[in-house]
Protein backbone atom coordinates (compact mmCIF):
# COMPACT_ATOMS: atom_id res chain seq x y z
CA UNK A 1 0.00 0.00 0.00
CA UNK A 2 3.06 2.32 0.55
CA UNK A 3 3.83 1.98 -3.17
CA UNK A 4 0.20 3.42 -4.34
CA UNK A 5 0.03 6.17 -1.48
CA UNK A 6 3.64 7.48 -2.79
CA UNK A 7 2.89 7.00 -6.70
CA UNK A 8 -0.76 9.02 -6.16
CA UNK A 9 0.47 11.58 -3.86
CA UNK A 10 3.26 12.61 -6.26
CA UNK A 11 0.47 12.42 -9.11
CA UNK A 12 -1.19 14.72 -6.67
CA UNK A 13 1.85 16.96 -6.33
CA UNK A 14 2.11 16.91 -10.05
CA UNK A 15 -1.02 18.06 -10.72
CA UNK A 16 -0.70 21.08 -8.67
CA UNK A 17 2.79 22.24 -9.72
CA UNK A 18 1.06 21.93 -13.78
CA UNK A 19 -2.09 23.60 -12.98
CA UNK A 20 -3.20 25.01 -9.82
CA UNK A 21 0.18 27.18 -9.33
CA UNK A 22 0.44 28.74 -12.77
CA UNK A 23 -3.44 29.92 -12.19
CA UNK A 24 -2.53 31.00 -8.65
CA UNK A 25 0.31 33.00 -9.74
CA UNK A 26 -0.93 34.89 -12.77
CA UNK A 27 -4.04 36.05 -10.22
CA UNK A 28 -1.55 37.17 -7.64
CA UNK A 29 0.38 39.11 -10.27
CA UNK A 30 -2.58 41.01 -11.51
CA UNK A 31 -3.48 42.27 -7.99
CA UNK A 32 -0.03 43.96 -7.93
CA UNK A 33 0.49 46.99 -9.60
CA UNK A 34 4.17 48.69 -9.28
CA UNK A 35 4.77 46.11 -6.92
CA UNK A 36 1.88 47.14 -4.50
CA UNK A 37 -0.82 45.06 -4.09
CA UNK A 38 -4.43 46.84 -5.98
CA UNK A 39 -7.41 45.94 -7.43
CA UNK A 40 -6.68 48.67 -9.90
CA UNK A 41 -6.45 46.42 -12.63
CA UNK A 42 -10.00 45.28 -11.64
CA UNK A 43 -11.46 48.49 -11.37
CA UNK A 44 -10.58 49.82 -14.54
CA UNK A 45 -12.09 46.54 -16.34
CA UNK A 46 -15.56 46.87 -14.91
CA UNK A 47 -15.59 50.60 -15.22
CA UNK A 48 -15.10 50.08 -19.27
CA UNK A 49 -17.75 50.26 -21.11
CA UNK A 50 -15.96 47.85 -24.03
CA UNK A 51 -15.30 44.86 -21.48
CA UNK A 52 -18.82 45.16 -20.75
CA UNK A 53 -19.67 44.70 -24.75
CA UNK A 54 -16.28 41.88 -24.77
CA UNK A 55 -18.78 40.02 -21.96
CA UNK A 56 -21.78 40.37 -23.93
CA UNK A 57 -20.55 38.76 -27.09
CA UNK A 58 -18.75 36.06 -25.76
CA UNK A 59 -21.56 35.02 -23.59
CA UNK A 60 -23.87 35.65 -26.67
CA UNK A 61 -21.45 33.77 -29.28
CA UNK A 62 -21.06 30.48 -26.88
CA UNK A 63 -24.89 30.59 -26.40
CA UNK A 64 -25.98 30.94 -30.31
CA UNK A 65 -23.09 27.90 -30.72
CA UNK A 66 -24.15 25.90 -28.08
CA UNK A 67 -27.79 26.11 -28.96
CA UNK A 68 -27.08 25.40 -32.84
CA UNK A 69 -24.98 23.03 -32.17
CA UNK A 70 -27.53 21.16 -29.54
CA UNK A 71 -30.64 21.29 -32.20
CA UNK A 72 -28.57 19.79 -34.65
CA UNK A 73 -25.90 17.32 -32.99
CA UNK A 74 -29.02 15.70 -31.01
CA UNK A 75 -31.85 14.67 -33.87
CA UNK A 76 -28.71 13.97 -36.05
CA UNK A 77 -27.03 11.51 -32.84
CA UNK A 78 -30.76 9.89 -32.29
CA UNK A 79 -31.06 9.18 -36.19
CA UNK A 80 -27.79 7.72 -36.71
CA UNK A 81 -27.95 5.57 -33.36
CA UNK A 82 -31.27 4.77 -33.21
CA UNK A 83 -32.78 4.26 -36.91
CA UNK A 84 -31.76 2.36 -40.04
CA UNK A 85 -30.08 5.23 -42.06
CA UNK A 86 -28.03 4.41 -44.53
CA UNK A 87 -24.57 4.80 -44.24
CA UNK A 88 -24.28 5.47 -41.22
CA UNK A 89 -20.81 4.93 -40.14
CA UNK A 90 -19.57 7.45 -42.55
CA UNK A 91 -21.50 10.01 -41.58
CA UNK A 92 -20.50 9.68 -38.50
CA UNK A 93 -17.08 9.32 -39.32
CA UNK A 94 -17.58 12.83 -41.77
CA UNK A 95 -19.59 14.81 -39.55
CA UNK A 96 -16.56 14.13 -36.53
CA UNK A 97 -13.80 15.92 -38.66
CA UNK A 98 -14.48 19.04 -38.12
CA UNK A 99 -13.72 18.44 -34.38
CA UNK A 100 -10.20 17.08 -34.58
CA UNK A 101 -9.33 20.02 -36.86
CA UNK A 102 -8.52 23.55 -34.84
CA UNK A 103 -11.74 25.35 -35.69
CA UNK A 104 -9.20 29.01 -37.18
CA UNK A 105 -8.37 25.64 -40.38
CA UNK A 106 -12.63 25.82 -40.76
CA UNK A 107 -12.70 29.24 -40.38
CA UNK A 108 -9.95 29.42 -43.41
CA UNK A 109 -12.11 27.01 -45.35
CA UNK A 110 -15.00 29.14 -45.16
CA UNK A 111 -13.77 32.08 -46.23
CA UNK A 112 -11.91 30.42 -48.86
CA UNK A 113 -15.27 29.10 -50.23
CA UNK A 114 -17.45 32.27 -49.76
CA UNK A 115 -14.76 34.80 -50.48
CA UNK A 116 -15.91 37.19 -53.78
CA UNK A 117 -13.26 34.88 -55.59
CA UNK A 118 -13.71 31.48 -53.85
CA UNK A 119 -15.11 28.61 -54.93
CA UNK A 120 -18.82 29.61 -54.63
CA UNK A 121 -18.11 32.71 -56.43
CA UNK A 122 -19.50 31.39 -59.52
CA UNK A 123 -22.80 30.04 -58.12
CA UNK A 124 -23.85 33.75 -56.67
CA UNK A 125 -23.59 37.50 -58.09
CA UNK A 126 -20.65 39.73 -57.26
CA UNK A 127 -22.51 41.48 -54.98
CA UNK A 128 -24.18 38.70 -52.88
CA UNK A 129 -20.61 36.85 -53.04
CA UNK A 130 -19.66 40.25 -51.09
CA UNK A 131 -22.49 39.63 -49.12
CA UNK A 132 -21.82 36.53 -47.84
CA UNK A 133 -17.98 37.22 -47.18
CA UNK A 134 -19.08 40.41 -44.93
CA UNK A 135 -21.33 38.27 -42.80
CA UNK A 136 -18.49 35.64 -42.63
CA UNK A 137 -16.57 38.14 -40.81
CA UNK A 138 -18.13 38.91 -37.46
CA UNK A 139 -20.72 37.20 -35.26
CA UNK A 140 -23.05 34.81 -37.89
CA UNK A 141 -19.36 33.67 -39.15
CA UNK A 142 -18.23 32.88 -35.94
CA UNK A 143 -21.32 31.10 -34.88
CA UNK A 144 -21.20 29.06 -38.49
CA UNK A 145 -17.63 28.03 -37.71
CA UNK A 146 -18.18 26.84 -34.71
CA UNK A 147 -20.95 25.47 -34.69
CA UNK A 148 -19.65 22.87 -37.38
CA UNK A 149 -16.40 22.40 -34.97
CA UNK A 150 -18.52 21.71 -31.94
CA UNK A 151 -21.79 19.82 -33.27
CA UNK A 152 -20.50 16.65 -33.53
CA UNK A 153 -19.58 16.88 -29.81
CA UNK A 154 -23.20 16.34 -29.07
CA UNK A 155 -23.81 14.17 -31.66
CA UNK A 156 -21.09 11.30 -30.24
CA UNK A 157 -22.84 12.11 -26.85
CA UNK A 158 -25.87 11.85 -28.01
CA UNK A 159 -24.92 8.08 -29.44
CA UNK A 160 -22.74 7.29 -26.19
CA UNK A 161 -25.64 7.69 -23.71
CA UNK A 162 -28.08 5.77 -25.80
CA UNK A 163 -26.37 2.52 -24.94
CA UNK A 164 -26.42 3.30 -21.90
CA UNK A 165 -30.53 3.05 -21.68
CA UNK A 166 -32.10 -0.23 -20.39
CA UNK A 167 -33.44 -2.04 -23.72
CA UNK A 168 -36.18 -3.48 -22.16
CA UNK A 169 -37.51 0.03 -21.04
CA UNK A 170 -37.73 0.21 -24.86
CA UNK A 171 -39.09 -2.91 -25.75
CA UNK A 172 -42.15 -2.38 -22.63
CA UNK A 173 -42.74 1.10 -24.42
CA UNK A 174 -43.25 -0.11 -28.00
CA UNK A 175 -45.90 -2.50 -26.65
CA UNK A 176 -48.25 0.75 -26.34
CA UNK A 177 -46.75 3.12 -28.14
CA UNK A 178 -45.10 4.25 -31.71
CA UNK A 179 -41.22 4.64 -32.35
CA UNK A 180 -41.34 8.34 -32.19
CA UNK A 181 -43.06 8.47 -28.98
CA UNK A 182 -40.31 6.49 -27.50
CA UNK A 183 -37.94 8.20 -28.59
CA UNK A 184 -39.85 11.15 -27.10
CA UNK A 185 -41.04 9.84 -23.78
CA UNK A 186 -38.14 7.57 -22.69
CA UNK A 187 -34.81 8.11 -24.98
CA UNK A 188 -34.43 11.90 -24.71
CA UNK A 189 -35.30 11.82 -21.11
CA UNK A 190 -33.16 9.68 -20.10
CA UNK A 191 -30.36 11.06 -21.94
CA UNK A 192 -30.99 14.51 -21.18
CA UNK A 193 -28.15 14.79 -18.69
CA UNK A 194 -25.68 13.48 -20.89
CA UNK A 195 -26.65 16.24 -23.96
CA UNK A 196 -26.13 18.68 -21.33
CA UNK A 197 -23.11 17.98 -19.90
CA UNK A 198 -22.15 17.70 -24.04
CA UNK A 199 -23.90 21.62 -24.38
CA UNK A 200 -22.02 23.07 -21.31
CA UNK A 201 -18.74 21.39 -23.00
CA UNK A 202 -19.61 23.58 -26.37
CA UNK A 203 -20.41 26.59 -24.16
CA UNK A 204 -17.21 26.36 -22.32
CA UNK A 205 -15.13 25.53 -25.78
CA UNK A 206 -16.57 28.08 -27.73
CA UNK A 207 -16.02 31.06 -24.89
CA UNK A 208 -12.44 30.03 -24.53
CA UNK A 209 -12.19 30.12 -28.55
CA UNK A 210 -9.88 33.04 -29.70
CA UNK A 211 -8.28 31.83 -32.87
CA UNK A 212 -11.59 31.60 -34.67
CA UNK A 213 -12.97 35.48 -33.71
CA UNK A 214 -9.46 36.92 -33.91
CA UNK A 215 -9.57 35.40 -37.82
CA UNK A 216 -13.08 36.84 -38.02
CA UNK A 217 -12.51 40.05 -36.65
CA UNK A 218 -15.21 39.37 -33.58
CA UNK A 219 -13.88 40.80 -30.49
CA UNK A 220 -14.35 38.76 -27.40
CA UNK A 221 -12.90 38.68 -23.70
CA UNK A 222 -10.53 36.01 -25.11
CA UNK A 223 -9.02 38.02 -28.22
CA UNK A 224 -8.99 41.17 -25.66
CA UNK A 225 -6.93 39.36 -23.33
CA UNK A 226 -4.37 37.72 -26.10
CA UNK A 227 -3.78 41.36 -27.71
CA UNK A 228 -3.24 42.78 -24.42
CA UNK A 229 -0.42 40.09 -23.36
CA UNK A 230 0.91 40.33 -27.19
CA UNK A 231 0.88 43.50 -28.32
CA UNK A 232 1.15 45.89 -25.31
CA UNK A 233 2.64 43.18 -23.15
CA UNK A 234 0.98 44.19 -20.09
CA UNK A 235 0.56 41.20 -18.01
CA UNK A 236 -1.52 43.00 -14.86
CA UNK A 237 -4.45 43.81 -17.61
CA UNK A 238 -4.36 40.50 -19.76
CA UNK A 239 -4.67 39.02 -16.32
CA UNK A 240 -7.79 41.05 -15.47
CA UNK A 241 -8.92 40.50 -18.96
CA UNK A 242 -8.75 37.07 -18.40
CA UNK A 243 -10.04 36.48 -15.06
CA UNK A 244 -14.09 36.87 -16.25
CA UNK A 245 -13.55 34.08 -18.45
CA UNK A 246 -11.65 31.81 -15.68
CA UNK A 247 -14.64 32.62 -12.93
CA UNK A 248 -17.02 32.16 -15.39
CA UNK A 249 -16.20 28.75 -16.48
CA UNK A 250 -15.92 28.20 -12.65
CA UNK A 251 -19.95 29.20 -11.84
CA UNK A 252 -20.85 26.86 -14.83
CA UNK A 253 -18.47 23.83 -14.24
CA UNK A 254 -20.29 24.22 -10.73
CA UNK A 255 -23.41 24.51 -11.53
CA UNK A 256 -23.23 21.54 -13.73
CA UNK A 257 -21.31 19.04 -11.15
CA UNK A 258 -23.97 19.89 -8.64
CA UNK A 259 -27.11 19.61 -10.85
CA UNK A 260 -25.58 16.99 -13.35
CA UNK A 261 -22.84 15.11 -12.16
CA UNK A 262 -24.66 12.57 -9.95
CA UNK A 263 -26.97 11.96 -13.47
CA UNK A 264 -24.28 11.49 -15.41
CA UNK A 265 -22.77 9.35 -13.00
CA UNK A 266 -26.36 7.27 -13.68
CA UNK A 267 -25.94 7.04 -17.25
CA UNK A 268 -23.39 3.33 -17.12
CA UNK A 269 -23.77 0.60 -19.14
CA UNK A 270 -26.80 -1.48 -17.97
CA UNK A 271 -25.22 -5.17 -18.11
CA UNK A 272 -28.82 -6.37 -19.33
CA UNK A 273 -27.53 -7.75 -22.64
CA UNK A 274 -29.29 -7.24 -26.07
CA UNK A 275 -28.96 -5.19 -28.70
CA UNK A 276 -30.23 -1.50 -29.00
CA UNK A 277 -33.99 -1.34 -30.76
CA UNK A 278 -32.99 0.07 -34.42
CA UNK A 279 -36.31 2.17 -35.66
CA UNK A 280 -37.06 1.44 -39.26
CA UNK A 281 -37.44 4.59 -41.31
CA UNK A 282 -39.07 2.98 -44.67
CA UNK A 283 -40.72 5.57 -46.65
CA UNK A 284 -39.17 7.74 -44.57
CA UNK A 285 -35.52 6.11 -45.33
CA UNK A 286 -34.71 8.21 -48.60
CA UNK A 287 -35.97 12.07 -48.00
CA UNK A 288 -34.10 11.56 -44.34
CA UNK A 289 -30.95 10.25 -45.80
CA UNK A 290 -30.63 13.34 -48.34
CA UNK A 291 -31.05 15.85 -45.73
CA UNK A 292 -28.31 14.08 -43.76
CA UNK A 293 -26.52 13.81 -47.34
CA UNK A 294 -27.19 17.41 -47.81
CA UNK A 295 -25.93 18.71 -44.53
CA UNK A 296 -23.00 16.86 -44.10
CA UNK A 297 -22.48 18.09 -47.84
CA UNK A 298 -22.55 21.76 -46.79
CA UNK A 299 -20.89 21.27 -43.28
CA UNK A 300 -18.38 19.44 -44.18
CA UNK A 301 -17.23 18.37 -47.49
CA UNK A 302 -17.60 21.25 -49.54
CA UNK A 303 -15.51 23.73 -47.18
CA UNK A 304 -12.83 20.96 -46.39
CA UNK A 305 -12.81 20.62 -50.37
CA UNK A 306 -12.40 24.16 -51.09
CA UNK A 307 -9.21 24.10 -49.18
CA UNK A 308 -8.01 21.38 -52.03
CA UNK A 309 -9.18 23.70 -54.39
CA UNK A 310 -7.39 26.80 -53.46
CA UNK A 311 -4.26 25.10 -52.83
CA UNK A 312 -4.57 24.40 -56.36
CA UNK A 313 -1.85 21.89 -57.77
CA UNK A 314 1.01 19.56 -56.11
CA UNK A 315 3.85 22.35 -56.69
CA UNK A 316 2.13 24.42 -54.15
CA UNK A 317 1.97 21.17 -52.06
CA UNK A 318 5.58 20.89 -52.12
CA UNK A 319 6.17 24.58 -51.40
CA UNK A 320 3.83 24.53 -48.48
CA UNK A 321 5.50 21.54 -47.07
CA UNK A 322 8.92 23.19 -47.34
CA UNK A 323 7.96 26.13 -45.60
CA UNK A 324 6.33 24.10 -42.64
CA UNK A 325 8.22 20.93 -42.37
CA UNK A 326 10.05 21.86 -39.15
CA UNK A 327 6.80 23.09 -37.50
CA UNK A 328 5.21 19.94 -38.99
CA UNK A 329 7.79 17.35 -37.70
CA UNK A 330 7.71 19.11 -34.53
CA UNK A 331 4.00 19.70 -34.08
CA UNK A 332 3.91 15.77 -34.82
CA UNK A 333 6.57 14.59 -32.28
CA UNK A 334 5.32 16.87 -29.46
CA UNK A 335 1.79 15.83 -30.22
CA UNK A 336 3.11 11.94 -29.76
CA UNK A 337 5.42 12.55 -26.40
CA UNK A 338 2.62 14.92 -24.90
CA UNK A 339 0.19 12.58 -25.86
CA UNK A 340 2.04 9.75 -24.48
CA UNK A 341 2.58 11.68 -20.96
CA UNK A 342 -1.35 12.54 -20.70
CA UNK A 343 -2.01 8.59 -21.26
CA UNK A 344 0.95 7.80 -17.91
CA UNK A 345 -0.75 10.96 -15.96
CA UNK A 346 -3.97 10.14 -16.63
CA UNK A 347 -3.72 7.02 -15.71
CA UNK A 348 -2.91 7.48 -12.06
CA UNK A 349 -5.27 9.94 -12.25
CA UNK A 350 -7.99 8.14 -13.68
CA UNK A 351 -6.94 5.15 -11.03
CA UNK A 352 -7.11 7.90 -7.99
CA UNK A 353 -10.59 8.80 -9.15
CA UNK A 354 -12.22 5.33 -9.30
CA UNK A 355 -11.07 4.02 -6.46
CA UNK A 356 -11.33 7.34 -4.45
CA UNK A 357 -7.87 6.40 -2.67
CA UNK A 358 -8.24 10.17 -1.29
CA UNK A 359 -10.78 12.19 0.11
CA UNK A 360 -10.20 15.19 -1.91
CA UNK A 361 -11.34 12.81 -4.95
CA UNK A 362 -14.03 14.69 -6.33
CA UNK A 363 -11.42 17.75 -5.69
CA UNK A 364 -8.97 16.57 -8.06
CA UNK A 365 -11.97 15.28 -10.77
CA UNK A 366 -13.47 19.30 -10.89
CA UNK A 367 -10.04 20.70 -10.43
CA UNK A 368 -8.87 18.54 -14.08
CA UNK A 369 -12.14 19.43 -15.61
CA UNK A 370 -11.55 23.48 -14.95
CA UNK A 371 -7.96 23.39 -16.27
CA UNK A 372 -9.89 21.71 -19.52
CA UNK A 373 -12.83 24.03 -19.65
CA UNK A 374 -10.38 27.09 -19.19
CA UNK A 375 -9.41 29.17 -22.38
CA UNK A 376 -5.98 28.19 -23.59
CA UNK A 377 -4.86 31.71 -23.39
CA UNK A 378 -5.52 31.77 -19.70
CA UNK A 379 -3.46 28.87 -18.95
CA UNK A 380 -0.40 29.66 -21.08
CA UNK A 381 -0.34 33.37 -19.12
CA UNK A 382 -0.06 31.47 -15.88
CA UNK A 383 2.65 29.42 -17.33
CA UNK A 384 4.66 32.37 -18.24
CA UNK A 385 3.87 33.98 -14.98
CA UNK A 386 5.12 31.03 -13.01
CA UNK A 387 7.94 29.93 -15.08
CA UNK A 388 9.56 33.36 -16.85
CA UNK A 389 12.32 33.79 -14.44
CA UNK A 390 15.95 33.09 -15.16
CA UNK A 391 16.61 30.15 -12.45
CA UNK A 392 13.39 28.08 -14.24
CA UNK A 393 14.82 28.90 -18.14
CA UNK A 394 16.34 25.54 -18.52
CA UNK A 395 11.89 24.61 -18.47
CA UNK A 396 10.68 27.85 -19.93
CA UNK A 397 13.52 28.55 -23.27
CA UNK A 398 12.36 24.89 -24.21
CA UNK A 399 10.20 23.17 -25.36
CA UNK A 400 8.84 21.68 -22.47
CA UNK A 401 7.08 24.56 -21.39
CA UNK A 402 4.66 23.69 -24.58
CA UNK A 403 4.41 20.00 -22.82
CA UNK A 404 4.02 21.70 -19.15
CA UNK A 405 0.49 23.17 -21.01
CA UNK A 406 -0.79 20.15 -22.44
CA UNK A 407 -0.15 18.29 -19.13
CA UNK A 408 -2.11 20.83 -17.23
CA UNK A 409 -4.69 21.71 -19.74
CA UNK A 410 -5.47 18.09 -21.55
CA UNK A 411 -5.44 15.80 -18.18
CA UNK A 412 -9.16 15.37 -17.81
CA UNK A 413 -9.39 13.78 -21.47
CA UNK A 414 -7.12 10.83 -20.49
CA UNK A 415 -8.00 10.61 -16.75
CA UNK A 416 -11.75 10.52 -17.32
CA UNK A 417 -11.49 7.58 -20.44
CA UNK A 418 -9.29 5.87 -17.32
CA UNK A 419 -12.02 6.26 -15.25
CA UNK A 420 -14.72 4.84 -17.92
CA UNK A 421 -12.39 1.89 -18.85
CA UNK A 422 -11.59 0.95 -15.05
CA UNK A 423 -15.45 1.24 -14.55
CA UNK A 424 -15.49 -2.13 -16.69
CA UNK A 425 -13.09 -4.28 -14.37
CA UNK A 426 -14.41 -5.88 -11.64
CA UNK A 427 -12.64 -4.89 -8.42
CA UNK A 428 -12.61 -8.56 -7.02
CA UNK A 429 -9.80 -9.02 -9.54
CA UNK A 430 -7.45 -6.46 -8.07
CA UNK A 431 -8.60 -7.93 -4.46
CA UNK A 432 -8.23 -11.44 -4.97
CA UNK A 433 -4.31 -10.43 -6.32
CA UNK A 434 -3.93 -8.42 -3.19
CA UNK A 435 -5.13 -11.16 -1.01
CA UNK A 436 -2.75 -14.09 -2.41
CA UNK A 437 0.20 -11.01 -1.80
CA UNK A 438 0.65 -9.21 -4.81
CA UNK A 439 2.07 -5.93 -4.35
CA UNK A 440 0.31 -3.00 -5.96
CA UNK A 441 2.72 -2.46 -8.93
CA UNK A 442 2.34 -6.03 -9.92
CA UNK A 443 -1.68 -5.74 -9.70
CA UNK A 444 -1.03 -2.63 -11.43
CA UNK A 445 1.42 -4.08 -14.41
CA UNK A 446 -0.42 -8.06 -14.47
CA UNK A 447 -4.06 -6.92 -14.07
CA UNK A 448 -5.04 -3.30 -14.74
CA UNK A 449 -2.93 -2.61 -17.22
CA UNK A 450 -3.88 -5.29 -19.91
CA UNK A 451 -7.88 -4.61 -19.05
CA UNK A 452 -7.48 -1.30 -19.77
CA UNK A 453 -5.19 -1.16 -22.49
CA UNK A 454 -7.82 -0.32 -24.99
CA UNK A 455 -8.76 2.76 -23.07
CA UNK A 456 -5.53 4.00 -22.73
CA UNK A 457 -4.85 3.78 -26.48
CA UNK A 458 -8.15 6.00 -27.05
CA UNK A 459 -6.73 8.49 -24.49
CA UNK A 460 -3.83 8.41 -26.30
CA UNK A 461 -5.41 9.10 -29.47
CA UNK A 462 -7.49 11.53 -28.08
CA UNK A 463 -4.81 13.57 -26.32
CA UNK A 464 -2.73 13.29 -29.66
CA UNK A 465 -5.27 15.07 -31.44
CA UNK A 466 -5.95 18.25 -28.75
CA UNK A 467 -2.35 18.13 -28.40
CA UNK A 468 -1.82 18.43 -32.36
CA UNK A 469 -4.77 20.89 -32.79
CA UNK A 470 -3.63 23.10 -29.89
CA UNK A 471 -3.23 26.99 -30.68
CA UNK A 472 -4.34 29.21 -27.35
CA UNK A 473 -1.37 27.58 -25.21
CA UNK A 474 1.44 26.90 -27.85
CA UNK A 475 1.05 30.73 -29.34
CA UNK A 476 1.63 32.44 -25.71
CA UNK A 477 4.34 29.90 -24.76
CA UNK A 478 6.51 28.33 -27.45
CA UNK A 479 10.30 29.30 -27.52
CA UNK A 480 11.83 31.01 -30.57
CA UNK A 481 12.40 28.86 -32.99
CA UNK A 482 10.14 26.39 -31.42
CA UNK A 483 6.71 27.06 -33.37
CA UNK A 484 4.43 24.49 -34.23
CA UNK A 485 2.23 24.05 -37.06
CA UNK A 486 -0.64 25.85 -35.93
CA UNK A 487 1.41 28.68 -35.26
CA UNK A 488 2.84 28.90 -37.98
CA UNK A 489 -0.41 28.71 -39.93
CA UNK A 490 -1.66 31.36 -38.24
CA UNK A 491 1.43 33.05 -38.68
CA UNK A 492 1.41 32.66 -42.58
CA UNK A 493 -2.28 34.15 -42.42
CA UNK A 494 -1.17 37.39 -41.71
CA UNK A 495 1.10 37.89 -45.03
CA UNK A 496 0.85 34.55 -46.73
CA UNK A 497 -0.64 33.29 -50.30
CA UNK A 498 -3.68 32.44 -50.38
CA UNK A 499 -2.88 29.14 -51.80
CA UNK A 500 0.34 28.33 -49.56
CA UNK A 501 -2.05 28.49 -46.20
CA UNK A 502 -4.94 26.49 -47.93
CA UNK A 503 -2.00 23.58 -48.98
CA UNK A 504 -0.58 24.17 -45.08
CA UNK A 505 -4.14 23.24 -43.92
CA UNK A 506 -4.70 20.22 -45.96
CA UNK A 507 -0.93 19.23 -44.02
CA UNK A 508 -1.98 19.87 -41.00
CA UNK A 509 -5.82 18.01 -41.38
CA UNK A 510 -3.29 15.11 -42.83
CA UNK A 511 -1.06 14.89 -40.00
CA UNK A 512 -4.26 15.17 -37.69
CA UNK A 513 -6.32 12.17 -39.76
CA UNK A 514 -3.55 9.72 -40.90
CA UNK A 515 -2.30 8.55 -37.35
CA UNK A 516 -6.28 7.71 -36.47
CA UNK A 517 -6.53 5.98 -39.61
CA UNK A 518 -3.37 4.10 -38.97
CA UNK A 519 -4.12 2.97 -35.22
CA UNK A 520 -8.07 1.92 -36.29
CA UNK A 521 -6.28 -0.27 -39.39
CA UNK A 522 -3.63 -1.81 -37.15
CA UNK A 523 -6.30 -2.39 -34.27
CA UNK A 524 -8.55 -4.22 -36.37
CA UNK A 525 -6.07 -6.29 -37.76
CA UNK A 526 -4.95 -7.39 -34.00
CA UNK A 527 -8.56 -8.13 -33.39
CA UNK A 528 -8.55 -10.57 -36.78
Amino acid sequence: MRARRVTLSATLLLLAILGLAPIVVMFARSLSVDGAFSFENYRHLLATGRSWQLLSNSIGLALATTLISTLVGLPLGLLVAKTDLPLRRVFVLLFALPLVIPPYITAVSWVDMLSPHGLASNSFSEATSRKLSGLLFGFPGCVLVLASTFMPAVMLATMTFTRTINPRLEEAARLSARPLRVLRGIVVPLIRPGVLLAATLVFLLSLGEFGVPIFLRYQVFAVESFTQFTVSYNFAAATASAVPLALLTFVVLGVEWFVLHEKIQALQPTGQGGDTYVIPLRSNRVWLFALVSVLCALVVITPLFSLVMQAGSWQTYLRALRVVSDSLMRSVFLAAVGATALTALGFFVGYMIHTRAFSIWRAVDAGTVLLFALPGTVIGMGLIALWNHPETNLIYATPLIILLGYLAQYTALTGRVTVAGLTFIPASMEEAAASAGASWPRRIGAIVLPLVKNALVAGWLIAYIFCLRDTGITMLVYPPGYDTLPVRIFTLMANGAPSLIAAACVLMIAATVLPLIGVALLMRTQRR
